[in-house]
């Protein structure tokens, strides 16, 4: 993988990129209307090489939804939306089009239409609680209410092509399980969690994957409140800056703070390849409402509301952060809409980024006060930036582009590459010569933030190590970013410890009770 010593965005790509170029993608309450939508907030995406012991011929897909669930979050804690259509899409054959597409569908019934009931002076009475009793089992008759789904697999357009729906054992509607309300109602909940992994065969192919869904503890490390407090740190590493930020889990904003909901599922390679490839897949996953809601006069648990008309994406997630970070905010609810076939009209946010600039216009004048220097600008002056154009939006020759190349935003695996172990990973993926890190693909342990923050700030205009040996890739020169080696970082840590080395990877969800100790 990476050959070659130069590698140049071809004639072919440049001229796609003047008539396609596309834009970024979503993470936690990115878009004015998505947080009025908590249930179909899509926040991290995952795709990799499965890396447990002995699951190397699959691929993991993780589409995480639903942000800043709070452990104690009673007495409905997370259900997903009944309504809403949850999708991860795989483009196969590079033309930013869905070739197999994910659906997940939910359900919330009520045990006997009534929930759980006692008698309360001799008269029988529902209970405000969802659980009574101790829960050990899927759809354990202590729960008095239960979450269900169906999984379909569509082939082509997502709307208008063949579906399949997916069981396991022959069950087609697979049980979610109760979130951690805590020790008293869940005495093991990794146990009673793993339950819920199903084994599930998939329409023309032969090996058997899996599924899981539900709650998961929050592995996504930001340093989220000063970011966007003007970025209230020195965003350098402070090993090797005077004053620049120290890796700490005090800087942790969402890990061991918060739960998410992931749906998650393994999948053998070769049913997600096409044919005639290189092994290069595309991955995003969003989620759509129907078009129409009317608020019902008198609602009941089942029908609160009356729904209809088409689905209307309202989510859409490939690569991280670069909604929250990179579309200006006019067009943030428009890029969560439009399909990656559309992003034409979001293509100067991509070669012209503003989050550079604002780093940039924050930071030069300290900068230079504190090493001497004189420094025009800390931003990379390479424009249009061909190297954050083939991170995110056409792969990097031979390492992750497709065969067929169109300009779109998602994440792109290489198949071929194999995966690397839990203990040999490197959080800075690629740019530390982890050819099975971001951005080939996204691991639950790669440090995305401080990767982009770094790519951002013109890391790819300088040599990079790839098989041991320093390359220089070729979109942009080092003298293009002049702080483009500097040691970028939020300061919050993150590697493949903090997550499990075996499907589904993120780790069991954070108790309500007792509480964890800090």
């Amino acid at each position: 993988m990476l050959r070659s010593a130069r590698i140049k965005l071809s004639t072919g790509i440049a001229l796609v990129l003047a008539t396609v170029s596309p834009a970024w993608s979503s993470s936690h309450r990115e878009a004015p209307n998505i947080t009025e939508l908590r249930k179909v907030d899509n926040t991290d995406l995952y795709a990799f090489r499965s890396y447990e012991p002995g699951r190397s011929a699959f691929v993991t897909l993780i589409a995480n939804f639903q942000p800043d669930q709070e452990p104690g979050g009673g007495p409905n804690y997370y259900t997903m939306d009944p309504d809403a259509l949850y999708e991860i899409m795989i483009d196969n054959n590079g033309d930013a089009v869905e070739d197999l597409t994910f659906q997940f569908r939910f359900t919330n019934t009520l045990r006997n239409g009534t929930g759980i009931t006692i008698d309360v002076g001799g008269r029988t009475q529902p209970i405000p609680l969802r659980h009574l009793g101790q829960i050990t089992a899927p759809n354990d008759p202590d729960l008095g209410e239960t979450e269900a789904y169906t999984l379909s697999m569509v082939k082509g357009d997502r709307r208008s092509g063949p579906r399949f729906t997916v069981s396991s054992a022959g069950n087609l509607n697979l049980a979610k399980p109760f979130d951690n309300a805590g020790e008293k109602s869940i005495p093991n909940y990794p146990a009673y969690a793993q339950q819920h992994v199903y084994a599930v065969g998939l329409p023309e192919c032969a090996a058997v994957g899996k599924v899981f869904v539900g709650q998961r503890a929050e592995a996504f490390a930001v340093n989220l409140g000063p970011i966007f407090d003007l970025v209230n740190f020195v965003p350098i590493e402070g090993e090797g800056f005077p004053g620049g930020i120290r890796q700490s889990n005090a800087n942790q904003e969402l890990i061991g703070e918060y739960n998410i909901t992931s749906l998650a599922l393994e999948i053998p390679i070769g049913c997600l390849q096409g044919a005639g490839n290189n092994g290069v897949i595309g991955v995003w996953s969003s989620a759509s409402l129907p078009q129409t809601r009317m608020l019902r006069s008198d609602p009941t648990h089942a029908s609160p509301d009356t729904q209809g008309g088409a689905f209307v994406q309202v989510s859409r997630l490939g690569m991280p952060l670069v909604n929250e970070l990179v579309i200006g905010l006019p067009e943030k609810n428009l890029f969560n809409a439009v399909k990656p076939t559309a992003d034409a009209a979001l293509a100067h946010y991509v070669t012209n980024p503003t989050f550079p600039e604002i780093l940039n216009r924050l930071f030069r004048a300290p900068v230079n006060a504190t090493l001497g220097t004189s420094f025009s600008t800390i931003a990379p002056i390479n424009f249009p930036r061909n190297d954050l154009v083939a991170t995110f939006l056409t792969g990097i020759p031979t390492l992750n582009a497709q065969s067929t190349v169109t300009a779109s935003e998602m994440l792109r695996l290489n198949t071929n590459v194999s995966p690397v172990a839990q203990g040999r990973q490197h959080p800075m993926g690629v740019i530390e010569d982890d050819l099975a890190g971001f951005p080939n693909g996204r691991r639950p342990g790669d440090d995305v933030v401080d990767i982009i923050l770094r790519v951002a700030m013109g890391r790819l205009c300088h040599p990079i190590p790839i098989n041991g040996v320093q390359t220089q890739l070729g979109f942009c020169r080092p003298t293009d970013a002049p702080t483009g080696k500097v040691a970028y970082t939020d300061g919050a840590p993150l590697n493949s410890t903090y997550v499990q080395n075996a499907f589904p990877y993120l780790l069991n969800p954070i108790r309500g009770a007792p509480r964890p100790q800090q």
